[in-house]
């Protein structure tokens, strides 16, 4: 079905209107904002009830007063940009180091000598012809496969051989056998995987209307439209968003592990003009792995060009969120993509039991090389006292019997020749120091493993409804073997999730104790009871306070978590209760760009300043039931508040 190239705007809020490099600087995460002697935010509070305490609307009034005048001896925070952004007011993009790109002319861009990758990805290691050589290439990295290859060799000699020819590569062949079958199901899932992401289905631009494309054709130049919860297709500039204000929030947990949400801004010049009859270049860099830089700029028919950081480009694998659609130019795609240029290709992982088995190879193929210069030295000092005695010996009695004649014809090659045969079958003899049994065994455990680690209804996601997936076979041995545990103050490989433990405001220091209740501050929405997500305990006396209480300390507590839920780049998301779906009651999530964020807005709900709604245009938040909305600028001095988490 065709879909229409220009959206219709939602109806736009005349509140608090920002640009990109102001969204910038409000991405801070507010920890950091809190260490600065002052703030400016959006504050001004319009009520929408005429309920509340009267301290609180004293606090809001003072608010609209300090909004309305400058403060002397607090200045704006600066904006920050990106480094990309700096980067590029300092150079200019070389013609020779440089991409160009032809809005919604995919033909142009793509013309000789161009030629651009289409969107088409493969991650699989082999090929039908590579197949056989690279993947035995790759298990004779084991040494002891190695050993067993050289065994096998020296029994087809028939003056070494002491067991059959075909006895003594049997075993071999069928460990390389079951190792094969187990890489190529491993690689025969990734070809799996590269296939339904090559098909699946994008909006793209053609001929005026957005129309379904499969992933692998969309090209370099492209329009294309993706929608709420729907992973970008490839690398791509934005250029409009359903925000009348070019915001766009994207989720990055694909990209650098990070599931806190990422503000992305279409330039103005590019939202003012209609999608179908955009036009235009786009000069940006050469495709690098760098996922935090991008440094380009646009030309919109001669006009002045307009630069481009790393804010404007949504890369692929990221996912949209909180945002009806977005529209960008594709400008990387396939394996120019960062996600691909990041992506080395499926390793060939060896286990730390596998490493440790080469190293014992190694130490008994010496003791085994040893003990056989031992025997064959022996062999020759015995050859060399009894050559008259060869008759006595049945392995070197008459090779033929046939003729009489012939008395000498004896299995007799020269003591030196003796010596270095009896050298090479005494390690045939010996090689059951390194058992092939055991490889064999390993190989066979290992897929056992991986059967029943898949069926363990333990270790079943029912979030997700997904079954553990074994991915590599030949490491299952490496689960739950750890010796080193890295760690920051941030957790960053624990949860990575912050708790709001205590806060000093006025001089007064305020945490949870045991009489606090662990639960949220409940608003109703349209008949709906909405609680946060996660609850924090509370403080009694502050909670008191913050209800009744009056003075100049009152007031500074009131401002401190004013200041916490407007201050933030936290965007609500309305969610089911998991826990009982039938009730009318749905729970308030918090997503951000910074988990210290998420942990103050939530504990400003739990103290009753919940937020509501946010926008690119307006805040709304609900203060002990009153329903309150961010109109103008005001400023406030954080000298004295100061929150503390703990992980």
């Amino acid at each position: 079905m065709d879909v229409p190239a220009k959206l219709p705007d939602p109806v736009p809020s005349p509140i608090l209107r920002h640009s990109p490099s102001s969204g910038s600087a409000m991405s801070r995460s507010l920890r950091s904002v809190v260490d600065m002697p002052s703030v400016t935010f959006a504050a001004d509070m319009r009520s929408d009830s005429t309920r509340g305490a009267e301290s609180t609307a004293s606090s809001f009034e003072s608010f609209r007063r300090a909004g309305s005048r400058p403060v002397p001896g607090v200045a704006r925070l600066p904006t920050r940009r990106s480094a990309s952004e700096r980067a590029g007011s300092q150079r200019d993009l070389r013609d020779e180091d440089a991409r160009f790109v032809y809005i919604n002319d995919a033909a142009r861009t793509n013309a000789p000598p161009a030629r651009f990758p289409d969107n088409s990805v493969r991650t699989t290691k082999y090929s039908v012809l590579t197949f056989i050589p690279r993947n035995l290439y790759e298990q004779f990295h084991r040494v002891a496969y190695v050993y067993f290859l050289i065994l096998a060799a020296l029994n087809q000699v028939p003056q070494l051989g002491v067991f059959s020819p075909v006895a003594s590569v049997l075993p071999l062949a069928f460990v390389l056998g079951v190792t094969a079958v187990k890489d190529a199901y491993e690689d025969w899932r990734r070809h799996r995987s590269d296939k339904n992401e090559n098909n699946r289905t994008a909006s793209v631009m053609v001929d005026g209307v957005f129309r379904p494309k499969p992933w692998s054709d969309i090209h370099v130049g492209e329009l294309v439209r993706v929608v709420a919860n729907e992973t970008l297709p490839c690398d791509m500039v934005l250029v409009s968003t359903s925000d009348p204000t070019g915001v766009a929030y994207v989720q990055t947990i694909n990209l650098d592990g990070e599931s806190n949400l990422k503000t992305r801004y279409a330039k103005q010049e590019t939202m003012t003009t209609p999608t179908e009859a955009l036009a235009g270049l786009i000069k940006c860099e050469k495709p690098n792995r760098n996922i935090y830089g991008f440094l380009a700029t646009v030309d919109l028919d001669g006009r002045r060009a307009v630069s481009l950081g790393t804010s404007n480009i949504m890369l692929r694998g990221c996912e949209l969120k909180n945002t009806a659609w977005a529209i960008g130019v594709a400008v990387y795609t396939g394996r120019d993509t960062k996600v691909m240029l990041n992506n080395s290709g499926a390793p060939s992982k060896r286990s730390r039991l596998e490493t440790h088995t080469n190293r014992e190879t190694i130490v008994l193929a010496i003791v085994l090389a040893l003990l056989c210069t031992l025997v064959s030295l022996l062999a020759g000092i015995w050859l060399s006292d009894h050559s008259d005695e060869l008759g006595v010996i049945p392995y070197f009695r008459k090779k033929d019997f046939s003729d009489p004649n012939e008395v000498e014809n004896y299995k007799w090659y020269g003591t030196g020749a003796q010596v270095a045969f009896t050298f090479m079958m005494a390690v045939i003899q010996f090689q059951v120091m390194i058992p092939i049994a055991l490889f064999i065994s390993m190989e066979l455990v290992r897929v056992g493993q991986a059967y029943f680690m898949v069926q363990d209804k333990h270790m079943f996601d029912e979030k997700r409804q997904a079954r553990f997936q074994c991915r590599a076979l030949n490491i299952n041995e490496d689960l739950g073997q750890i010796k080193y545990v890295f760690s920051d103050k941030t957790g960053t490989l624990t949860e990575n999730r912050m708790e709001f433990r205590c806060a000093s405001v006025h001089g007064g220091d305020f945490s949870e104790t045991d009489g606090g209740e662990a639960d949220g501050h409940a608003v109703t929405e349209d008949g709906v009871v909405l609680r946060p997500k996660t609850a924090v305990k509370t403080d009694p006396k502050l909670m008191a306070m913050l209800k009744d209480g009056t003075g100049a300390k009152a007031d500074a507590a009131r401002d401190f978590f004013l200041t916490l839920v407007t201050c933030n780049t936290i965007v609500p998301i309305i969610v089911d209760d998991t826990e009982d779906p039938a009730a009318a009651r749905r729970l308030v999530e918090y997503q951000g760009e910074s988990p210290d964020e998420q942990a103050l807005v939530y504990a400003a709900a739990a103290y009753g300043y919940t937020l509501v709604e946010r926008t690119s245009g307006h805040i709304i938040i609900d203060v002990f039931g009153t329903r309150q909305r961010g109109k103008q600028q005001i400023r406030i001095k954080l000298s004295q508040m100061s929150p503390n988490l703990g992980p």
